[in-house]
């Protein structure tokens, strides 16, 4: 049941994603005006709101005016609910589902903070810094709950490491490392933990590289051009948060 809740769940905000994706990188307002087609403005019924399941009966086009829905939307609903699933049985297994509510904030915003960073190549403070009190009193909750303060120490510890190692390549290397990922990394920081934030970089790094090589090899990319790490950051905090310790110990083996 719980676990049926969470992927529900992971729908409804990544429908609320949706809207953070489209306004906060044009500075509007999340409440005011609600929803509406974005092509000719006509306000989208609650019916023709329904995640993804709406976008398949519209087949992706507006009711009103017929120009195409963007696929990411559906795709960042879907994403949303998976991570939230994903989530929840991997700290089911941990036995520690008080920290729950930490961890879906931090899938959540990874998965908003991803694609803004595809589509506009920036990671708007408006996200990451009021993630920070949020992200510390969510961790704060989850370690009363477990009387396990030393959790909170090694979050704190993450969170310092991560953000002195990315602040120091930003520095010496502006061109390759944005102050955005300096930000997120702190934060991702603190949820992984000192073992988990070597995963976390390694995969972030590889999947980039990768990314960048087949790009390059396709003619899509020139070398040179820019490539969003924060997106690749992201995917790896989130792949070391599920499974950083097991794939850390078969690296290790």
């Amino acid at each position: 049941m719980l676990v049926v809740a969470m992927a529900v769940l992971g729908l409804v905000v990544g429908s609320f994603l949706n809207v953070v994706i489209y306004r906060v990188p044009r500075r509007e307002s999340l409440l005011r005006p609600g929803s509406r087609c974005p092509s000719c403005g006509t306000p989208i019924k609650p019916s023709h709101n329904i995640p993804v399941v709406s976008w398949v009966v519209l087949r992706g086009r507006c009711f009103v005016c017929g120009r195409p829905i963007a696929v990411w939307y559906p795709l960042v609903e879907l994403a949303t609910s998976l991570l939230f699933v994903a989530v929840t049985l991997r700290l089911s297994n941990l036995d520690l589902l008080s920290a729950l509510p930490a961890y879906l904030y931090f899938a959540a915003i990874g998965v908003a903070l991803t694609v803004i960073d595809l589509q506009v190549r920036r990671l708007p403070n408006a996200i990451v810094l009021p993630s920070y009190p949020v992200v510390a009193v969510l961790l704060v909750v989850s370690a009363a709950v477990d009387g396990d303060w030393w959790a909170f120490v090694r979050a704190l510890l993450g969170g310092a490491v991560l953000f002195a190692f990315f602040f120091a390549l930003g520095y010496f290397y502006p061109a390759g490392m944005g102050f955005g990922d300096v930000k997120l990394a702190a934060m991702m920081g603190a949820f992984l933990g000192l073992s988990a934030v070597l995963v976390a970089v390694f995969l972030g790094v590889v999947a980039g590289g990768v990314t960048a090589i087949v790009l390059l090899l396709s003619g899509l990319r020139r070398l040179g051009e820019y490539l969003p790490f924060g997106t690749f950051l992201a995917l790896g905090g989130v792949l070391a948060a599920l499974w950083g310790r097991p794939l850390l110990a078969w690296y290790l083996g």
